[in-house]
């Protein structure tokens, strides 16, 4: 049995596992924080509802297709133009958005736990509405360059990037801003989110709700467990693209990059492990109010 056999079998039962997962957790998200006007007025809380909502956008449009791709051999990106230029551009997009609000949430809570009163200030939920549509502009406007630059191959029947400069651009834009900086973000901010509320003896619900604090700390450490390994395999991919390779090692670095690539789903759906909580929260706060 082979590696890439084994590596095809993990993608199309796991990747079900983690789009089944991610999909219901995702979803309970969006029911949860939409549901209670507080939560929606509240920066954090709407950060989170944002990501949701994108999360579950990503999942449909790149775990599926890949997992239809690795267990079923049908893949539209060969055959279809548009699709080929569309897949990428929303999977871009939406995962700049889906992070830049992971990355934003950690950063509001920050703000919220902080003595300063000047910093406090800057959690608001006008300011966020306005941050979150300049992200949405720029990420939109960003991915332009995929719908002029990517085409099929005529040589390998592949969806690829066949602009030169942009194919140097992409690895390092995935590498860094898809996956480096905002785990570099998540823990900084969480670090000094955890350190605030630490020299703090008594947060009042106003100045922080610990568990959102528990969500952002949890969401920090599952970023850098599911995106350092792989923004390392891209790293080394590109470093190594030019190096002779014999059957035996490519076959290696397939199955790593198989798993690397599955692994990093595993962020967008981990959100479910971390809302139960809040929903258990929620459910144990409205039987406290009814009765």
């Amino acid at each position: 049995m082979s590696l890439i056999y084994i590596g095809q079998q993990i993608t199309i039962y796991g990747g079900i596992f983690i789009f089944i997962t991610g999909s219901s957790g995702n979803l309970m998200s969006i029911l949860v924080f939409s549901s209670v006007r507080n939560y929606r007025t509240t920066p954090c809380t709407f950060y989170f509802l944002i990501a949701s909502i994108f999360n579950i956008i990503y999942l449909a449009n790149n775990l599926i297709s890949r997992i239809v791709s690795t267990g079923y051999g049908i893949d539209l990106t060969k055959t279809s133009l548009s699709w080929c230029k569309l897949r990428v551009y929303i999977g871009n997009s939406v995962t700049l958005i889906s992070l830049s609000c992971s990355c934003l949430a950690t950063i509001d809570q920050f703000f919220v736990t902080s003595r300063n009163a000047n910093r406090r200030r800057f959690s608001n939920i006008k300011l966020t509405y306005r941050i979150l549509l300049i992200i949405s502009l720029i990420s939109c406007l960003h991915g332009i360059p995929i719908l002029l630059f990517y085409n099929i191959s005529s040589i390998t029947k592949t969806c690829i990037d066949t602009n030169p400069g942009y194919a140097i651009y992409t690895p390092i834009y995935g590498t860094a801003v898809l996956c480096f900086i905002p785990v570099i973000i998540m823990i900084i901010f969480g670090y000094l989110t955890y350190y605030n509320i630490n020299s703090i003896r008594i947060l009042t619900e106003q100045q922080a709700d610990r568990q959102l604090i528990r969500m952002i700390l949890s969401q920090a450490i599952s970023a850098f467990i599911t995106f350092i390994p792989y923004g390392i395999n891209i790293a080394y991919s590109q470093i190594t693209s030019n190096i002779s390779k014999d059957p035996y090692r490519l076959n290696i670095e397939s199955f790593i990059s198989m798993m690397t690539t599955l692994l990093s789903y595993i962020y967008y759906a981990v959100c479910l492990l971390i809302v139960c909580k809040i929903v258990k929260e929620f459910i144990f706060r409205q039987i406290v109010t009814y009765f």
